[in-house]
C-alpha cells in the first residue's frame, strides 16, 4: 500500500508564484502567498518529498473563503531549485527558518493572529516549533508525523510504503550526535518512493541525517505538553500512512485541550483537497 499521489495532481487554480523571505543565514527562501481580505494568517508547511505547491487547494479555500491570508513556504532543501536538495546546514535550521518566516509574516500583518501548521512531516515541524515556544496564536496538525515508533504508525508500514529509513545508519549517527559528533550528518538516512508518474523534477526523494532529524518533533510527547496555545489535529479516516483513530488517545494525555477531528473517507494526501478541512479550520479559528 502506498500513498495516493493522484489526490494532489491538481488544484482549484494555478498556485501563486513564490516570493522570497529573508532568513538569518543571509539567504532568502521561497514562500507562496494566498491573499485574503481577512486579518488573520495561516502559515502551512508541506510534507516530506514535495514542496508547497500541493497545498494549493487548502490554501485557496482558506484565503478565498475569507478566513485568512495563507503562506506556504518551500522548506530549505526542497522546491524547484534549492541550494542543496535534501540537505540543510544543521539540525535546527528548518525550525530557525520557520521562526524567521513567522516574524516576517507578522511584520506584514501586524493586526492579525498567526496560526502555524503543517501536513505530515510538516505537522511534525510545526509541533517542534510549538514545543520550543514558537510565536503562534494556534497550531494546526494535518495528519502529522510524530515519530517512527509513535502509536499512530502502521506497524512495519513505513508511512504507507512511502518512507524507507536506513535504520542502522540512523542509529549510528544518533549515537555520534549524542557525543557531539556531527561530521557525518550529511549522509543520507531516508529515501522516499514516489511513483514515476508523480515526478516532475522538483521532488526531493532523499534526506540527509540533519534534515531528517530537523523535520520532526524533538520529542512529540514533550512538545505537545509544552504547547501553550490552542491546537487542532485533523486526519483522514482512510490515511494510508497513519492510524487515524489512534491520534486522540495518543495526543490528549499530553495536550488535554487539543481538538482532534477525523475526516471520513479522506486519505493521507487527499486530506489537503477536502473542503471539510477548510470548514473545520474556519470554525476552530472563529471559536478562538
Amino acid at each position: 500500500m502506498g500513498l495516493d499521489f493522484a489526490a494532489i495532481a491538481g488544484s482549484v487554480a494555478p498556485p501563486p508564484e513564490p516570493i522570497p523571505y529573508p532568513t538569518r543565514s543571509g539567504t532568502s527562501l521561497p514562500v507562496r502567498h494566498y491573499p485574503s481580505d481577512a486579518s488573520d494568517v495561516f502559515v502551512l508547511i508541506h510534507g516530506s518529498g514535495h514542496h508547497s505547491r500541493y497545498l494549493a487547494p487548502l490554501a485557496e479555500r482558506l484565503a478565498g473563503g475569507g478566513a485568512a491570508h495563507v503562506y506556504t513556504p518551500d522548506l530549505r532543501g526542497h522546491g524547484v531549485d534549492p541550494e542543496r536538495r535534501g540537505d540543510i546546514d544543521y539540525v535546527d535550521q528548518l525550525e530557525d527558518d520557520l521562526v524567521d518566516l513567522v516574524g516576517w509574516v507578522r511584520e506584514r500583518h501586524p493586526d492579525g493572529r498567526v496560526f502555524v501548521g503543517g501536513h505530515s512531516s510538516g505537522g511534525g515541524l510545526a509541533l517542534r516549533f510549538a514545543g520550543a515556544g514558537g510565536d503562534a496564536s494556534g497550531i494546526v496538525l494535518l495528519a502529522p508525523y510524530l515519530a517512527h515508533d509513535a502509536p499512530t504508525m502502521h506497524k512495519g508500514n513505513s508511512a504507507g510504503g512511502w518512507a524507507q529509513p536506513k535504520v542502522p545508519r540512523i542509529i549510528l549517527l544518533s549515537i555520534l550526535n549524542g557525543f557531539g559528533v556531527h561530521a557525518f550528518d550529511a549522509m543520507t538516512t531516508i529515501e522516499f518512493s514516489m511513483p514515476e508518474e508523480a515526478r516532475d523534477g522538483t521532488e526531493t526523494l532523499a534526506y540527509s541525517h540533519r534534515l531528517n532529524v530537523g523535520f520532526a518533533p524533538r520529542n512529540w510527547q514533550k512538545d505537545l505538553a509544552a504547547t501553550t496555545v490552542p491546537l487542532i489535529l485533523i486526519v483522514g479516516s482512510e490515511d494510508e500512512a497513519f492510524v487515524a483513530d489512534r491520534f486522540a488517545p495518543a495526543i490528549t494525555p499530553h495536550a488535554p485541550r487539543a481538538e482532534v477531528r477525523i475526516v471520513e473517507g479522506a486519505g493521507h494526501l487527499g486530506l489537503i483537497g477536502e473542503g471539510r478541512v477548510a470548514e473545520i479550520l474556519r470554525a476552530w479559528q472563529d471559536a478562538l
